[in-house]
């Protein structure tokens, strides 16, 4: 890491997606993949408040004891959409220390910063707590965790001294969200940069379709589609560590393998057009040719258009309906911000008119409003959040007692 000198294993074990059994943690086995994992070399353990219905921290807790505490550096996330004052930061933190049974988190994000979260968390005074909890020990390093465009990356980098930064970084996404430009500015400013969905949470790796096999086949060295997923990911000096959620032990077997040949600038000219390629081939099953350039923005209706788009695109790249509509009610439902639903466009025009690509984005969000509203997706948008609120009830219970 730039500043701080830690150094950490270029493989990161994350754990938003552990093993589970009748819909919860297998613990005993997950407890096993987690430690085989710090045994064989993994020293960057990565969690967050939500993950797993909030039962991965009070897990993990679990999973590095007997000592293995003491061998990782541990990560975490604030998480933003329970922070309604500024004393709600302090208070989550302390509450996922006890959980976490640890008195300092070395890795310590705001998750998801994204356009609606950024601004009210910078208003609430989140600098200022950051400054606060690196003082008083309670974290070492802080950082963010993101899903937006370049400018507000660049924007959110310029805005405090960070450590670190986690960004969704892969070969179909080197022109979205952060961007491969916002990768090289992170490592211009000294800050360590972390990458999430390597591959795309698992639609680079599984299910590949018969056009893109074909490509792969055309390599003279023959890899997995994960393997290729990884190379190209550790192929810039500027990642410090590639998180992946291995929940089955021949996924840790295998990229632990990966990990120990995979170098910066190792992959040929030759290797990186056969990437491109695959890219370009994915490309054309897009729904709507997006770039995420943001000149559509802001919407009057306070939809985040570009994330809307990415995600109905996402749902016909990889065939993936189920992960897409949770998404989507993550973010446009307002789960964990502001609610920016394709419903909500006011038909006036004025996305189509500063899009420079001239996409016809108001039908597109009439199709995307069909394909995802309806009532079964607000019935569950109402649970989410109400468990939410129970939760910080419940957090705000356990630290006044």
């Amino acid at each position: 890491m730039p500043k701080t000198g830690d150094e950490l294993s270029i493989l990161g074990y994350g754990c938003m997606r552990l093993p589970q059994k009748e819909g919860k943690i297998d613990q005993p086995r997950a407890i096993r993949q987690i430690r085989s994992a710090i045994d064989r070399g993994v020293n960057y353990i990565d969690t967050a408040h939500p993950y797993h219905n909030g039962m991965s921290e009070p897990f993990l807790a679990e999973a590095l004891a007997d000592g293995y505490r003491e061998r990782v550096h541990l990560a975490t996330k604030l998480p933003p959409w329970s922070v309604k004052t500024a004393d709600d930061m302090d208070r989550l933190l302390d509450a996922q220390l006890k959980r976490l049974k640890t008195d300092t988190i070395d890795y310590y994000m705001i998750h998801a910063l994204d356009g609606g979260i950024w601004p009210r968390m910078r208003d609430l005074g989140v600098r200022e707590f950051l400054d606060r909890a690196v003082q008083d020990g309670r974290i070492r390093h802080p950082g963010f965790s993101f899903h937006a465009d370049y400018a507000l990356f660049k924007e959110i980098l310029d805005a405090y001294e960070w450590t670190f930064c986690m960004v969704q970084y892969n070969y179909f996404d080197e022109h979205r969200q952060a961007t491969v430009e916002g990768l090289k500015y992170a490592a211009e400013k000294q800050i360590g940069v972390m990458v999430m969905e390597p591959l795309r949470g698992g639609n680079l790796s599984k299910n590949v379709p018969p056009q893109i096999q074909a490509i792969f086949d055309r390599a003279e060295t023959k890899r997995s589609a994960a393997e290729w997923g990884l190379r190209w990911v550790w192929n810039h000096p500027e990642v410090v560590t590639v998180l992946s959620g291995m929940n089955e032990e021949d996924h840790l077997d295998e990229n632990l393998r990966i990990a120990d040949n995979a170098l910066p600038g190792a992959m040929t000219d030759d290797e990186l057009k056969l990437l491109a390629d695959v890219r370009d081939e994915y490309e054309k099953s897009l729904k709507i040719a997006c770039t995420g350039c943001g000149y559509c923005l802001p919407c009057p209706a306070g939809i985040d258009i570009p994330t809307v788009l990415d995600i109905y695109n996402h749902r016909y790249l990889f065939n993936d309906r189920p992960g897409t509509l949770w998404s989507y009610m993550l973010h446009p439902g307002g789960i964990m911000g502001e609610k920016g639903l394709a419903s909500q466009c006011l038909k006036c025009g004025k996305c189509e008119k500063a899009c420079p690509q001239h996409l016809p984005i108001q039908k597109t969000m009439e199709a995307i409003a069909d394909d995802f509203e309806g009532l079964g997706m607000r019935c569950k948008i109402r649970l989410a959040k109400a468990g939410i609120a129970v939760q910080r009830l419940l957090t705000r219970l356990k630290h006044e007692n």
